[in-house]
């Protein structure tokens, strides 16, 4: 058996696993990343790209935000439509923040370079993972790579191994407790080598579903339409899905819209999801691993960059003082803010899609929401301090 010892160890080499590690490579904390697939299967990925202002200063902290400040697009508002309206979210205006779109693939891709530049250990491929004595100052992690076995000693473990992973599941049952939403739809999303049909995303509650016209980059769009769960991807053609897409856009939006052969197409479920605790013992919880949000407002990645930051600070403030204290308050902290993140989901979530159980009270409740929002700016700034992230 391969024996190796370590400070941190990180299960899941995606952008969450990869920014804790290159934040704590930074101050000097030794980690290992642990990943069960590939690097190009891990860069594959399609996720989202909105990152929130609590991210970009992460990945400058870190080191890693050259590219990004180049090829990113700043956002500093939206577009809400609803019937015949249409109207702009100003987040510059309300906060004096902005977003960014950078796709989390790019993000994950700088993290890869700036982690093997430095010598960082990933070790890919990994099978088995099993964390061990986690209640324990002196936890382990074993698992097996090309058939044989490997055992890492450290200090602490990172769950940061997504919603399937095995750091939650670590948890005694009897320890956690799981709160969780199951939304009566999903989304279909397509990738597209053509212009962005608006410079900023515009988010649509129509009488045929919710809709979402987003970008990559100037030649690539990304769009999305609710559908329903007993949807496949291959139930849609390219054509069926601008036809509709169009039908749910405002007429001069749809009109400009460019279409052309999609390059990816998927559907994803919609979730909230959260467990508590999100430490036990040595072990912490990081993003998916512990909760999960509809896509709605983007905050799946930005919420597990928040949980890494709450950790980084921790980890940093033990070895560096031998103060336990953020270590103690982890996960009272990163919970708070995560059931913020939540909320906002669901709420925006509430307010742009159409449910299959609603009444006709309902959609004039939806329309009354969305008019109240387009007319009052305390409702406005309230929307655009949750997009652009509430303070860590």
């Amino acid at each position: 058996m391969g024996e190796l010892s370590t400070q941190v160890v990180i299960i899941g080499g995606g952008p969450s696993g990869l920014l804790l590690s290159q934040l704590l490579h930074v101050c000097g904390i030794q980690s290992v990343v642990l990943e069960r697939k590939t690097k190009n299967y891990v860069l594959g990925r399609i996720r989202a790209g909105v990152l929130e202002r609590g991210l970009l200063h992460l990945m400058r902290e870190a080191g890693v935000a050259d590219r990004m400040e180049r090829e990113g697009f700043t956002h500093d508002g939206t577009l809400i439509c609803y019937g015949n309206q249409m109207f702009r979210v100003d987040f510059k205006h309300h906060t004096s923040h902005s977003v960014m779109v950078y796709g989390q693939t790019e993000v994950t891709r700088d993290l890869y370079e700036a982690r093997e530049k430095s010598g960082g250990e990933i070790v890919f491929n990994v099978e088995d993972v099993e964390i061990h004595d986690a209640k324990t100052n002196a936890p382990f992690v074993t698992y097996k790579k090309a058939g044989t076995s490997h055992r890492i000693t450290c200090d602490f473990v990172a769950g940061c191994d997504g919603f399937h992973g095995i750091s939650r599941k670590t948890i005694p049952q009897k320890v956690r407790k799981e709160y969780e939403k199951v939304y009566p739809f999903g989304w279909l999303g397509i990738l597209s080598e053509t212009p962005p049909v608006s410079h900023e995303l515009i988010y649509v509650n129509s009488e045929r579903g919710f809709a979402l016209c987003s970008m990559r980059n100037t030649n690539l769009s990304r769009y999305y339409i609710q559908c329903d769960l007993s949807d496949r991807p291959e139930d849609w053609s390219d054509n069926a899905f601008w036809t509709e897409l169009k039908l749910r856009l405002p007429p001069d939006v749809a009109s400009k819209l460019v279409t052309g052969p999609t390059i990816e197409k998927s559907i994803a479920p919609l979730r909230s999801f959260v467990s508590e605790p999100m430490r036990w013992g040595q072990l912490f919880l990081c993003g998916d691993a512990a909760h999960i949000v509809p896509p709605t407002g983007a905050k799946g990645l930005n919420t597990a960059a928040s949980d890494v930051n709450y950790l980084y600070r921790a980890l940093r403030q033990f070895y560096e003082t031998g103060d336990t204290s953020g270590i103690d308050s982890y996960s009272e902290v990163a919970l708070s803010r995560v059931w913020k993140a939540e909320r906002f989901s669901w709420w925006f979530s509430s307010l742009m899609h159409r449910y299959p159980d609603h009444s006709e009270f309902d959609f004039r409740i939806q329309v009354a929401e969305l008019q109240f929002l387009h007319g009052n700016q305390a409702a406005q700034q309230a929307m655009a301090e949750n997009y652009v992230g509430l303070p860590y």
